[in-house]
């Protein structure tokens, strides 16, 4: 299954109908450009994908913003996955255990390597899952091989 797959089956309920990717970082964080040539961002560790831009034009202005530059190269944590971690494998990404929309921490103490393609789904099937609630809701999360 390709990359496009896997955000199809995981994501396609937020709107995304993938097309090509043309970004990613060690985070598996995506920058998807869709079939009517949005931009999309998919992001693991906080488990959401949405639009960030309506068009090229509007991505070229965002990757010149520092603070979404900065999020996006999250420069120290990938330094101390890499110190930690070593370096990825093909196909995988460092990510959060527990991510932080759920509470995990930013911290070396909860980072690990995954599969890139696991992440997307299993980012998607938890975003699926809490959509609805409000902040601080609790949840039984339902997790499925």
């Amino acid at each position: 299954m390709s990359i496009i797959q896997s955000i199809t089956d995981s994501w396609s309920w937020v709107g995304i109908e993938p097309d090509e990717i043309v970004g990613e970082n060690e985070f598996g964080n995506l920058i998807v450009k869709d079939t009517s040539q949005k931009y999309w961002r998919l992001c693991p560790e906080d488990v959401y994908c949405e639009v960030v831009a309506q068009n090229r034009a509007e991505l070229d202005e965002l990757s010149k913003n520092q603070d979404f530059l900065e999020d996006w190269y999250m420069e120290s944590l990938v330094q101390q996955a890499k110190e930690k971690l070593g370096k990825l494998s093909e196909n995988h990404k460092y990510c959060l255990v527990i991510p932080g929309v759920l509470g995990g921490a930013y911290d070396i103490s909860n980072i690990k390597t995954a599969p890139l393609k696991e992440m997307i789904m299993f980012s998607g099937n938890v975003a699926k899952q809490i959509q609805d609630l409000p902040d601080g809701a609790q949840i039984n999360l339902n997790i499925v091989a």
